[in-house]
């Protein structure tokens, strides 16, 4: 997590002072169910919220710290500075470290998840308007890169728009399975903590608690977790790559928008290169490189170790930072991204008419042709085509095979590119629920 690749408002979830208020609404929260319960003081309870209002010292957190060597502790011994000695005795009763460190990581991540959705909102009304933008916007289809059948530009968004609706679906499931909480103390059995308070806790901070926990919140809702991130991470990465593509010099058919004043090159002033889309490549192999160690997070000792913790310091601000820049900046790249349709078109008769050889090869069928024959026909004057740059349509009317079961006028219909786009509004229906 660096300030470059950083948004103030997803960064504010991993700071210290947002942790440490997190840590103390969770004692706080649980102090008032101990007092309800008559467990504790209630005006000893009442007490501690004495601190609400009162910024925590980090700097003398890290130094108490740097002596006890232990974080939680370190906090509640600042605490206890903060609402006194007599009142502090009181916190954390029956509670163990986990009870507080999970809970909050949890908080933490259901407050990004909220963040990411909102991001993918964003994107997904800017793919929608886009797509409906270039609905019928023609453009040449691609298989292993090479030119295949016409589709539009629309329906590439349309394509973006359906995947990136899915990672939303996701998104909103692995935020619903990581917001638990647990109050559970140690190894989980509640000996020294009434379930109560754990419910208590959770209903006030926007959990649910964890229906069985050991000493810690199981691991596995945290690797679906950041297995989604890197699932919406790839996503990015493939709309990226097909803007890059359609950039290149030799195709020209988009290209991100050229800001004024912007330089592309510090050697070649001619440059205009698709930097944000070659950037949000790389930061989705950022975002994907969190996904094995969560998933190797699962398999803790017994019922609590902590080689889990070392991770998810890294990872959880790392990859949630980092997703939510990717897909702001995606975002903007979609809505002023620069379209050509004119090389778009001219890229359609680039094979001088190859692209639709699969209707002759099926019109050939239908007039009686077996398909291996059709085949034979279509494909060896696909390849004179290919290969001298003659025009496909008239390579066919003088192909006396072919003549023999098509008229020039039924050869020249089967060139119509309007063929190909007849059900694009059905698909967008499919995609958006309108034509």
């Amino acid at each position: 997590m660096i300030p470059r690749y950083s948004r103030p408002e997803m960064a504010a979830i991993w700071a210290p002072e947002t942790k440490f208020r997190i840590w103390f609404e969770i004692e706080a929260h649980a102090g008032d169910a101990m007092a309800a319960l008559g467990l504790i003081p209630a005006e000893n309870a009442a007490a501690v919220w004495r601190a609400r209002d009162v910024p925590f010292d980090i700097a003398r957190i890290d130094a108490i710290e740097r002596e006890t060597k232990h974080d939680v502790i370190a906090f509640l011994t600042h605490l206890a500075e903060i609402v006194g000695p007599e009142n502090a005795r009181f916190v954390h009763q029956g509670m163990t470290s986990s009870d507080v460190l999970d809970t909050c990581f949890n908080i933490q991540l259901v407050r990004a998840a909220d963040i990411l959705l909102a991001d993918l909102d964003a994107l997904l009304a800017a793919l929608r308007r886009r797509a409906f933008e270039h609905k019928l916007t023609p453009c040449i289809g691609r298989s292993h890169g090479i030119h295949a059948e016409p589709t539009t530009f629309g329906l590439k968004l349309a394509v973006a728009h359906a995947e990136m609706a899915r990672n939303r679906a996701r998104m909103a499931a692995a935020r619903a399975e990581v917001a638990t909480g647990a109050i559970s103390g140690a190894v989980g059995t509640f000996a020294h903590v009434d379930p109560r308070v754990e419910a208590h806790v959770c209903a006030a901070m926007g959990l649910s608690p964890e229906p069985v926990s050991t000493q810690v919140i199981p691991r596995d809702r945290h690797a679906m977790f950041f297995a989604t991130l890197a699932v919406i991470a790839s996503s990015v990465e493939r709309i990226a790559t097909e803007i890059r593509h359609l950039q290149r010099t030799e195709v020209g058919e988009a290209e991100e928008y050229f800001a004024p004043g912007q330089k592309g090159s510090s050697a070649m002033p001619h440059k205009r290169n698709p930097v944000l889309s070659e950037n949000l490549t790389g930061l989705a192999r950022l975002v994907r490189g969190c996904a094995l160690p969560a998933m190797e997070n699962v398999a803790l000792w017994h019922e609590r170790d902590i080689s889990h913790s070392s991770v998810e310091r890294a990872i959880g601000p790392d990859a949630t930072v980092t997703l939510d820049f990717a897909l702001v900046r995606l975002t903007g790249v979609i809505e002023r991204l620069v379209v050509y349709p004119a090389a778009m078109a001219a890229n359609l008769d680039r094979l001088h008419g190859l692209i639709h050889s699969q209707r002759v090869l099926l019109a050939l069928t239908q007039k009686g042709l077996a398909r291996e024959a059709a085949y034979a026909a279509v494909q060896r004057n696909a390849m004179r085509s290919w290969e001298t740059g003659a025009d496909f349509r008239a390579l066919l009317a003088a192909d006396p095979e072919v003549a023999a079961c098509l008229s020039p006028a039924e050869i020249e219909a089967l060139f119509d590119l309007g063929w190909h786009l007849r059900h694009v509004d059905s698909i967008f229906a499919r995609v958006f629920g309108e034509g």
